[in-house]
């Protein structure tokens, strides 16, 4: 008989230092700060790769669950910062749908997503999907985002997802160059 097998998810032990569970966040730029920084602390603490997302309650900005990338630490290719979100959202739910509940969520993403987190984002059941630096961005460092265009986009709003782009793309692109520049892995080059 075959041994169980587990997968346990788990954040970054600094993660409660930088979020504010309490808060409601009043807007876009808030909401997008927010990602833009959890990318920023797993680059300069070393603990992944220079992404982060959250999940909020569009209606009231209630915060649900934040993602960082822990692809190198976790030793798991789908551990992009969208994918961590998103799971743990589902799981603090305990459903497979992010708006089982009637609450309609959007996800917020310092970078847009490659392409195995842009289905993430489709069969999560978010309604709304708000990127900061460009696939392009990621792409002038070495990662690949994979088959992501405009048509994928599309695909999104044409399921009842509105995005949103280029929101706080500066500073979520230099991110992406401080990891570059202070010898950061880029694991799918």
């Amino acid at each position: 008989m075959a041994a169980v097998q587990q997968l346990i998810l788990s954040l970054p032990d600094w993660i409660n230092e930088v979020v504010d569970w309490q808060k409601t966040y009043a807007d876009d730029h808030e909401k997008m700060a927010l990602a833009v920084e959890l990318s920023k602390q797993n680059v300069l603490r070393g603990t992944g790769g220079p992404f982060g997302s959250a999940i909020f309650a569009c209606d009231s900005g209630k915060l649900l669950s934040v993602g960082v990338n822990r692809v190198m630490p976790m030793h798991n290719s789908a551990a992009h910062g969208e994918m961590v979100a998103i799971m743990l959202a589902e799981q603090q739910l305990q459903s497979f749908s992010l708006n089982a509940d009637g609450v309609k969520r959007e996800l917020f993403t310092s970078c847009e997503p490659c392409a195995m987190c842009l289905g993430g984002t489709l069969w999560s059941g978010v309604k709304r999907l708000v990127c900061a630096a460009t696939a392009d961005d990621a792409r002038a460092i070495g990662f690949d985002e994979g088959p992501v265009n405009e048509d994928s986009y599309q695909y999104l709003a044409d399921a009842g997802i509105e995005v949103v782009r280029l929101v706080q793309r500066d500073a979520a692109a230099q991110v992406l160059r401080d990891y570059l520049n202070h010898g950061g892995t880029i694991y799918n080059g």
